[in-house]
C-alpha cells in the first residue's frame, strides 16, 4: 500500500454529533460494490464533489472492474472519485486530504461503507506527491481546486508515480487539449465537459502512442 514518507498528523476519531452537525448533504456512490451508498458532503467552503455523469463517464471509460489497482485521490474532497474506485474492485486507495475536518469526514464514511481498502492521509498533495519516489500507482485521480490553478503542478507532480501505463484523471475549469498534455509527458486518451467541468484521462506517455483518441 502506498505510504507517507514524511509522519503524518494523527486523526481523531470524531463524534457522531459532530459528523453529524456538519454533514448538510450526500451524494450517492454510482457502481460497483457499494453502488447507491451515501456519502456526506461537509459544509466546506469551495468543496465541489465531482458529478454523477462526470464519474460514470469516467469509469465507463476505465472499465468496471478495477480489481488489483492501486489507486490515489490527490485532492480528495468528499472522497468521491476514490470511493468510487475502492467500491469497484480497487486493492489499495489513498485518500490526501489537507483540511482537518474533511479527512474526518473521509475516515468517517470508510468506517461506514467497510471500506478496508480506502486510507485517508491528511496532507497537503503536491508536496505529498512531489515527496514519494515510488511509481507504483495504476490511476491517480486529480480535482483540485479550481481557484487554485495548480493544475499543471498537479499533473507534473502525479506522473512519475504512475506505472509506465498508468492513468491520470484531470478534472479542471478549462479543457486542456492533446498538445498540452503531451508537454506534461502523457497522451490524451479521452475528454468531456459536463457544465462548466472539463474532464481528462490521461495517459503517461509510451514511446509511439502519443495520439489523441477520441471523446
Amino acid at each position: 500500500m502506498p505510504t507517507s514518507p514524511t509522519r503524518r498528523a494523527p486523526l481523531r476519531k470524531p463524534s457522531a454529533d459532530a459528523v453529524a452537525a456538519a454533514t448538510p448533504g450526500e451524494i450517492r456512490l454510482i457502481g460497483g460494490r457499494w453502488k447507491r451508498s451515501k456519502l456526506p458532503v461537509a459544509d466546506h467552503p469551495g468543496l465541489r464533489p465531482t458529478p454523477d455523469r462526470v464519474r460514470e463517464t469516467l469509469f465507463n471509460w476505465l472499465g468496471q472492474d478495477l480489481a488489483g489497482w492501486r489507486v490515489l485521490d490527490a485532492f480528495a474532497g468528499t472522497g468521491a472519485l476514490g470511493f468510487e474506485a475502492a467500491s469497484r474492485g480497487a486493492t489499495e486507495v489513498l485518500l490526501l486530504e489537507h483540511d482537518q475536518q474533511l479527512a474526518l469526514h473521509l475516515q468517517t464514511a470508510a468506517r461506514r461503507l467497510g471500506a478496508t481498502a480506502v486510507r485517508v492521509v491528511r496532507a497537503e498533495a503536491l508536496g505529498w506527491m512531489a515527496r514519494r519516489e515510488v511509481s507504483d500507482l495504476d490511476l491517480v485521480l486529480l480535482d483540485p481546486p479550481f481557484g487554485a490553478d495548480v493544475f499543471d503542478a498537479a499533473v507534473r507532480a502525479a506522473l512519475p508515480l504512475l506505472t509506465p501505463e498508468g492513468w491520470l484523471y484531470l478534472e479542471s475549469d478549462r479543457a486542456f487539449d492533446a498538445q498540452a498534455c503531451a508537454a506534461w509527458g502523457c497522451r490524451l486518451h479521452r475528454q468531456g465537459r459536463a457544465g462548466m467541468v472539463h474532464f481528462h484521462l490521461l495517459q503517461r506517455s509510451i514511446p509511439g502512442t502519443t495520439d489523441y483518441t477520441g471523446a
